[in-house]
């Protein structure tokens, strides 16, 4: 191939290299925010993709053996199992739920659990019981974190007259892929539960590489777009406007993620977690929903004016 032939395919990728990225002076801050932000939530987007490589929730089967064996003797009664790997208030996700998601109970979207609970007074002191199902998991494969102690007051009626002090103990212990999260309660009522336990599954391999690779690519990615949305509107009318919806969709998408970190991390670190919270927690998902998709329409907006904007004198056909 002459050289008169690679001319024009030169000049054309150095034309999409100035199209692309390479932000003017003024906007290299909003565009660092911005494809930060697009990086944290692709890479929450493949992380909960890479979930579906995850191992069902344990079954009744599954669940009776862990039960019986770190359990004796106690009537767990009947074991309820997920419709899903995540759930909202205890049903998969539908259509008909993201009504709950946008608006304020996207909290509610969780990893579900295989769980069983026992009624009335413990058949013996809350110390033997957890003495019992500690030693019983430890001789199984499972490794035992520190129990959580925390105490409250209950009512024995509903005018609350005679308050009584109750403990409640939590375990957590893990073993493979398995998770087992118990409560025991030193509470007498015939009606509440002294004792319920919950199994889960572990993250699965897959989730940390998604969520890297997914991070990497959408922060590149956002810069690329970003990049252009900035050199396509500079010393253009449309500019200010960008600018605007572009701020607006990063105080929207930030301040969630300014909110959640710090309390993840100081609940992450009060208690044992043999795995860390989802990556979309982190970024205050999807509790925050509705910011995200209010953010996510000033984004499209502030794109569509920068695709629209036309040329003007040649110093910016030049320049673009």
């Amino acid at each position: 191939m002459s050289v008169n032939d690679t001319a024009p395919a030169s000049r054309f990728g150095r034309g999409l290299l100035r199209r692309l990225g390479r932000p003017t002076g003024g906007a290299v801050a909003w565009v660092s925010l911005a494809a930060i932000i697009c990086g944290l939530f692709t890479g929450a987007l493949t992380s909960r993709a890479a979930w579906e490589t995850s191992r069902p929730q344990p079954d009744r089967a599954e669940a009776a053996a862990i039960l019986t064996e770190v359990f004796p003797g106690h009537d767990l009664g009947e074991i309820d199992t997920p419709p899903a790997l995540f759930v909202v208030y205890g049903h998969a996700l539908r259509l008909k739920t993201v009504k709950t998601l946008l608006f304020g109970d996207g909290g509610e979207y969780q990893e579900s659990a295989t769980g069983a609970g026992a009624l009335g007074a413990p058949p013996a002191p809350v110390e033997q019981i957890l003495a019992v199902a500690r030693e019983r998991l430890t001789g199984a494969g499972w490794r035992v974190y520190d129990p959580q102690v925390s105490d409250r007051v209950s009512c024995a009626d509903k005018m609350c007259a005679t308050p009584q002090a109750v403990t409640d103990t939590a375990v957590t212990a893990r073993r493979g892929d398995t998770i087992l999260n118990a409560s025991i309660s030193s509470q007498t009522a015939a009606d509440a539960t002294y004792l319920s336990v919950e199994l889960h599954r572990a993250p699965p391999p897959l989730v940390v590489p998604a969520g890297v690779l997914g991070t990497v690519s959408g922060a590149v990615a956002g810069w690329l777009v970003f990049g252009w949305a900035s050199r396509r509107t500079e010393g253009r009318r449309r500019r200010g406007a960008v600018h605007g919806l572009v701020g607006v969709a990063m105080v929207l998408w930030w301040l969630p993620v300014l909110l959640s970190v710090p309390t993840l991390l100081g609940h992450h670190l009060g208690e044992p977690h043999p795995a860390w919270h989802p990556y979309w927690e982190w970024l205050g998902q999807p509790s925050a929903s509705l910011l995200f998709l209010v953010g996510a329409v000033c984004v499209l907006l502030a794109l569509g004016l920068a695709a629209g904007s036309r040329r003007g004198a040649s110093a910016e056909a030049t320049a673009d």
